[in-house]
Order: C-alpha cells, then structure tokens, then sequence
C-alpha cells in the first residue's frame, strides 16, 4: 500500500496543472497560478515521501517528469498563449500573420520544459545542484509575473516582441549549463549564498505583502506574487554570480 502513496501526491501534481491550464485558458491567471504554485507542493512533497518510505523507482521518476511537464511547461505556457493574445504588437508585427501566430509561440516553452526535465533524468551532476533553471521555479516566475502584472504586460509600454524575447531568454535558461541552487544541501561554496538568498527572499515577500495592504492600487495577492516573480529573478542573477566565484579547495 505504502509504494502507491508517493505516486497519487504526483498525481495530485498532475491534476493541479490540468486545471491551472484549465483556468490559464479561460483568463483565470490568478488561480491557474494558485494551482500551479499547489502542483509545486506536491511536487516537493512525492520524492521526499519516496525517499522516506523506502519506495523509490523508475516509475514514480516518469511520473514526476510527466506530471512536471503539465504543471510547470504546459500550464504556464498556456498562461503566455492567453497573455500574446491581449498584449500590444509592434507597428512592424501589427498584421493577422503575427496575431495569428504569435500567441501559440507560448508553447515553445513547454517545449523546452520537457527538454529540460529530460536532461535531469539523465544528468548525474544534478544531484545537489540543478545545471540550467529548474522548471517549477520558471512556472512560478511567469505565473507570478503574469498573474500580478497582466495590466501593465498588455499595455502600450510593454508588446509583444519584447514578451517573446523574454520568454525565450527563460527557454534557454532552462537548458543552459549555469549551476543553479537546490536546497536539498547546504556546502561550504554555495551554502552562505543560499542563505543570503533566503533571508532576501523571505523580505522581498514580506515587503510585497505590506505594499499589497497599504497600496490602493493592488491587493495582497498581487504584492505577494510581484514579490515571488523577483524572489525567481534573485534566484537566477545569484545563482550565476555564485557560479562565476573561484571553487575553494
């Protein structure tokens, strides 16, 4: 019974990213991102409740990855397909081949996604740290991001060749070879980064929620999320400065 548990929470994974692409479809951006950030607790949880009960396989390793490709490619790629299809386009795109077009260029990075996924399963360097973005934190940055920040994205300050460009910088941070942090340990050469980051991290959240209570303009929810899509973009930027730092002995 106990080797059926850690497989049904990545079915819970799976199923949270159905329906945060369910939603992203029908411009509910902020609860397709809820769901997606609930994919992400389950996704924490299904390998830690392998490992704990001694049940870990090849099966429950495909069904990570299968339900990941939902959850953090499918889902938030479906949250930019609905964002392309509202956002401004440039004098030089502003014909019905772009309009046409443009949005379903969203999907590319799922593409990348489960190339990146694929990557993981086979690469034994990724064991304490990720090589490339991993693909929940990619799903949070643009579900944050676009469910925070719709109404400026679409608006004539922002457009849509920009928002490609964007989305295809993510892409190839997915599959990069720069180390990014995983949490799983803490060692002498990152371990003070990861530190650093957290305790940023954990202001950068607290300050978007009090800006989101005092702030006419936005709620709570968009304060936080604004917070996270920076928390991501931290993660990055730290991530390769603490990459390009000479390994102690």
């Amino acid at each position: 019974m106990k080797k059926h548990i850690p497989n049904t929470i990545t079915c819970c994974n799976l199923i949270c990213g159905c329906i945060a692409t369910y939603c992203a479809f029908h411009h509910g951006h902020q609860i397709a991102f809820i769901f997606i950030l609930l994919g992400a607790f389950f996704d924490f949880f299904d390998g830690m409740t392998a490992r704990a009960l001694g049940v870990s396989g090849r099966l429950g390793v495909e069904l990570d990855s299968l339900a990941d490709c939902v959850t953090f490619g499918v889902a938030p790629s479906a949250m930019l397909f609905t964002l392309f299809n509202h956002v401004a386009y440039p004098s030089f795109m502003g014909n019905e081949f772009f309009f046409n077009v443009m949005p379903f260029t969203a999907f590319i990075m799922a593409a990348f996604s489960a190339l990146r996924l694929a990557k993981f399963n086979i690469d034994e360097r990724q064991h304490t740290e990720f090589i490339g973005m991993p693909t929940p934190a990619n799903a949070i940055f643009w579900g944050a991001l676009i469910s925070s920040s719709e109404t400026w994205l679409i608006s004539p300050r922002f457009n849509a060749f920009f928002l490609f460009l964007f989305m295809i910088l993510f892409c190839w941070l997915l599959v990069c070879e720069v180390p990014m942090f995983a949490f799983k340990s803490f060692p002498k050469r990152t371990g003070k980064w990861k530190v650093i980051y957290l305790c940023i991290a954990a202001g950068l959240l607290i300050g978007g929620a009090i800006v989101g209570a005092t702030d006419e303009g936005i709620t709570v929810w968009q304060g936080l999320s604004r917070g996270a899509a920076v928390c991501i973009g931290l993660y990055v930027i730290i991530s390769i400065v603490a990459s390009l730092l000479p390994k102690e002995d």
